[in-house]
Formats: C-alpha cells, sequence, structure tokens
C-alpha cells in the first residue's frame, strides 16, 4: 500500500510560509508524503490550506477554493481537507459550516496536532475543530520541511504587542512570546551544519526580541552572536517597527560582518496625522531619523518598507507627506498597499473611507515616484563588483537567456551570465553590475570569480535524492529577505502589519 499524499496551499506572511515548512515536516513525520510536482488538483490525498486573514476577501478567496474541492472529495471518500492558519482561528465557527466538507479546522497556536486530527477525523468520521487560545509549543520545536538547502527562515519570536488599528494580527496570533537566545543559535548553528549559509530571523515584530525577557538588547545582542557562528555567511530580519528600532541595533548591523546592510523598514504613511490613527507609535521625524542614522553608520544599505494608501480620513495634505518620506528616504524598493478593510479591525469601522478612485490615483502616482527612484538607486550599482549568492527559481528568463540569478549582499536581485564551470544553488559568484533596471541588476561580462560553497553541496546533495522519490508542490516561498514591489494590492513581506 503506497504511502498518502499530501498538498499544502499557504497564503500570506513570511509566518505563515514558515508554518507551512512545519505541517509539512509534521505530515512527513507522520508518514505521508508530498504530492509530486504538477499533480491535479484534488489528487492529492490530503489538502493542507495555511489560510492569512489580513485582506478583505480572505474568506471568499478560501471558499471558493474549497468549493472547488467539494466535488473532488465526493469522488474520492478517503481525500481529506484541513484548514489552519489566521482565517481558521478567526472563523473557527463557520468554517465547517459553510463547508461542511471539511475535515480538520485548526488554529494559530497548535500547527503540531494536525496528525492527529486527520486520524481522529478518518476513524471518526465527523469534523474535528481544535483552536487553542494560546501558544502551545514555539513552531521551531516541531519537525520541519524546509524549502531552500542553502537559506532558512528562524522564528524567534511569535505574536506582537502592537494594536495598530489597521492590524488583526495581535488578535490572531496573540501576545509577543520570545524564544531563548540559546534555543536560536543552536538551531541556526544546526541550520549552517546541514550547509545553510543564510538566515532571515523572523518575527511579527523582530525587533521587539527581548520585551518577553525584560532585555531591551536582547535583539542586538542575539545579532552579534549569530555573527559568532562560523560558516554562516548572511544574516537577515524581517520584519522590524520604528518604535523598537534603537542604535544598538544599528551598531550591530554595522558591526557585524556577517549581517547584511539590508533593512524592511515599515512606514505604513508618512502623515504624523494618519500615523496617529493607525496608532503607530512614531511619526515622520522620528522615522526618517533612524533612516538618517542607519545610513550614516551603513552608507551602502538598501532600505525597503511598506506603505499604505488610502487609510481612512487620509487627505491629500497627508498623501503628500507620504510622497514626502519617499523622496527624503530613497527605499530602494517597496511594498505599496492600496487600503482594504481587515474585518475586525478598529480601522475598518472608522469615519472616513476613502472613495476606491481616488485611492487607485494615489496609489499610481507613489508607485510612479518610487519606481523612478528605485532605478535610479539601482544605476548607483552600475559598475560595482559584488558577490551574489546563486539562486533557485529566480530568475524565469534564465533558461532563455543563459543567466543565472542570485541575491546580492544588499538583497537587490541581480541576473548574470552563466559560467563556463558548474555552478549551483547556495555558490557564490562575483561579478561586475553592467545594467540597471528599477527591480533587478543585470551583469553581462564574464564572472570574475566562482567559490563553490558548502550551501551548493547541501543543495546538490538534496537534488541527488532517487528519481522515484516525489519531488514535491512547491509552497510559494517569497525570496528571503524582501522582493521587488508589485503593482497588485496584495499582502507583502508583513502582511502590512509592522
Amino acid at each position: 500500500m503506497s504511502a498518502k499524499t499530501y498538498e499544502v496551499r499557504t497564503y500570506g506572511c513570511q509566518m505563515n510560509v514558515h508554518d507551512s515548512e512545519r505541517l509539512s515536516g509534521l505530515l512527513e513525520d507522520a508518514g505521508y508524503v508530498r504530492a509530486p510536482e504538477g499533480t491535479a488538483e484534488g489528487d492529492a490525498d490530503v489538502v493542507v490550506f495555511n489560510t492569512c486573514a489580513v485582506r478583505e476577501n480572505a474568506d471568499n478567496k478560501l471558499y471558493g477554493n474549497l468549493g472547488r474541492l467539494a466535488p473532488m472529495k465526493t469522488k474520492r471518500p478517503g481525500m481529506q481537507i484541513a484548514v489552519g492558519g489566521c482565517l481558521a482561528q478567526k472563523d473557527r465557527d463557520t468554517i465547517v459550516k459553510r463547508a461542511p466538507w471539511v475535515d480538520v479546522v485548526f488554529g494559530t497556536h497548535n500547527i503540531g496536532k494536525l496528525p492527529v486530527l486527520l486520524e481522529r477525523a478518518r476513524v471518526q468520521e465527523e469534523a474535528q475543530v481544535e483552536i487553542a487560545e494560546s501558544l502551545e509549543a514555539f513552531p521551531s520545536t516541531l519537525p520541519t520541511r524546509r524549502e531552500s538547502a542553502y537559506a532558512a527562515w528562524v522564528s524567534i519570536s511569535v505574536g506582537c504587542n502592537n494594536t495598530c488599528t489597521f492590524c488583526i494580527v495581535p488578535a490572531l496570533r496573540g501576545k509577543e512570546k520570545d524564544r531563548r537566545p540559546g534555543d536560536i543559535l543552536a538551531e541556526v548553528e544546526a541550520l549552517v551544519g546541514e550547509g545553510v549559509s543564510e538566515i532571515t530571523l523572523l518575527g511579527q515584530n523582530v525587533n521587539a526580541y527581548g520585551s518577553d525577557m525584560g532585555d531591551r538588547e536582547a535583539f542586538s545582542k542575539l545579532l552579534r552572536a549569530c555573527g559568532q557562528i562560523e560558516g554562516l555567511e548572511r544574516v537577515r530580519f524581517t520584519s522590524p517597527h520604528p518604535r523598537d528600532f534603537t542604535d544598538d541595533v544599528i551598531a550591530a548591523m554595522a558591526e557585524t560582518p556577517n549581517v547584511m546592510h539590508q533593512l524592511h523598514m515599515p512606514l505604513q504613511s508618512g502623515s504624523d496625522t494618519v500615523l496617529k490613527a493607525m496608532r503607530r507609535s512614531y511619526r515622520q521625524e522620528r522615522f526618517l531619523g533612524i533612516i538618517e542614522k542607519v545610513r550614516a553608520a551603513m552608507p551602502d544599505a538598501a532600505i525597503s518598507t511598506d506603505i499604505i494608501v488610502g487609510f481612512p480620513g487620509e487627505t491629500e495634505e497627508d498623501f503628500e507627506q507620504t510622497m514626502h518620506v519617499v523622496r527624503e528616504a530613497r527605499f530602494a524598493n517597496a511594498f505599496t498597499f492600496q487600503y482594504s478593510k481587515r474585518p475586525g479591525t478598529p480601522a475598518a469601522t472608522m469615519d472616513g473611507q476613502i472613495p476606491k478612485e481616488v485611492v487607485q490615483a494615489r496609489y499610481e502616482r507613489l508607485v510612479a515616484l518610487q519606481e523612478k527612484i528605485s532605478w535610479d538607486e539601482n544605476k548607483k550599482q552600475v559598475g560595482r563588483v559584488l558577490e551574489v549568492m546563486v539562486a533557485e527559481g529566480e530568475g524565469r528568463k534564465d533558461d532563455a537567456t543563459r543567466r543565472l540569478s542570485g541575491r546580492a549582499p544588499d538583497n537587490r536581485l541581480v541576473h548574470f551570465t552563466k559560467p563556463d564551470e558548474d555552478v549551483r544553488p547556495g555558490d557564490v559568484v562575483t561579478v561586475e553590475i553592467t545594467y540597471a533596471a528599477p527591480h533587478h541588476l543585470l551583469a553581462e561580462g564574464p564572472s570574475k570569480a566562482v567559490r563553490r560553497t558548502r550551501a551548493g553541496d547541501a543543495w546538490e546533495k538534496r537534488n541527488a535524492a532517487p528519481a522515484e522519490k516525489p519531488k514535491g508542490v512547491m509552497l510559494g516561498l517569497p525570496r528571503i529577505g524582501a522582493p521587488a514591489p508589485t503593482p497588485a494590492p496584495a499582502a507583502g513581506p508583513g502582511c502590512g502589519c509592522d
């Protein structure tokens, strides 16, 4: 009898992507195997939806997907469907009512229960709904099926203590809970031992790390400790909050060689009036002051951001303040969002909801400005010689152009001419930048050096697995760090919540 197959469909931020790595690990630990790539919809034995609740139409998207699976499940009696994540935490009582063919509903705090709940649903032949109100076990203690051999997420905290009026995450993820530094560093060291050379420290409000332990400098200490781990080449983190971004963190970034000079710092709005309505605990002057300090310590730093356009009550003058900050800060790129009501948030019922056409017009002006700045900032990279870590699947046109793609230390995407020698994801290639576009750099000449790495060895080892082993359905893992902005008003690195 062949093993049961599974598929995980992931929506939302890096937290959900990392949780899905845990869900995959749990299922494989329980004997399931990932459905082969290209498996038709509904052909996996278990389909897991790891949901997001930060967009107004998140539930419509989920129920539309569930509806498509209903007739397939009728034809395949042994098939099971599970719904987890933020929407499950929020709508625990309605999912099974609206989609009675769902077998399991679980929340953000008890992802470790999924295999048990699936088995219980099978034996008892009825839906299992189990939502924990607080964290049962820190996610990093669970088995994991990581999507990359050379780069990894490392969760340092879960939950958030902020009360931003546009964000529902604290209600669904709970108050901030920090991991012990020793546990984090042990995980990083274990990953490096497996060949990982780049890690991204992950938290809903990553630089508030330590508030749970009463140590305001815990995050900067953690960055410096990562600098002592031999074989760890690149350290990134996402997403910080301006309120908690202190001088000791800037110093740690500048003084720790393997901490990359890349920063994703959510602005949300440049207007003090709007920031107050959003319940953001900083103002324009404070934000620009942080950017100035970062640039003074690291002139080469690439800074990206999140911006919401059309928050309730935003006037034309408020919007112009956002445009002013964008001109002053000169972000390498920005995730720009049209405000969308998050059900259950204070902002959803605020007066002054702005007409769609006004929001759209402002959004287009902001995107045009940021596009020009991104291009101007990228042009400054032409002529520079950069070490690029080769990535897997970042360049959609690589085969046609005979190029490879990867990330520079500051996280800019670089497409470069394929070297004569064999190069693997995780290896490092030294190239000279010859051309810049708004969202990528190009190195058209021959590579100056190729460094084969333990990370490349790890990728090669993983991909040398027996051919008959299912390759798997990808979770849609976002690139490590902040990718290029897109004109679509979809969720970004922190779902616009940081």
